[in-house]
C-alpha cells in the first residue's frame, strides 16, 4: 500500500500509467478471487484503495 505523498511525487505520465498496471492487477485479482484461487482476499481491497488514491492525485492535478 503507497502513501499519497509517494503519488504526489510522480508525474501525470507515470500515474496514468501506475493506474492503469493497478487496473490490469486488480482484473486479474478479481477473475482469480471467482475462480477460488485468490490467496489473500484483502489484497483487492488494497488495490483499490491505491487505484483511488492515484485517481485522487491525477484529479488534483488536472485542477492547478
Amino acid at each position: 500500500m503507497a502513501k499519497v505523498a509517494e503519488f504526489k511525487d510522480l508525474g501525470v505520465e507515470q500515474l496514468q500509467q501506475r493506474a492503469s498496471e493497478l487496473d490490469k492487477e486488480l482484473f486479474t485479482l478479481r477473475i482469480r478471487k471467482a475462480m477460488g484461487q485468490l490467496d489473500r482476499p484483502l489484497q483487492i481491497r488494497a488495490l483499490r484503495r491505491d487505484l483511488a488514491r492515484v485517481k485522487t492525485v491525477l484529479r488534483q492535478k488536472a485542477g492547478r
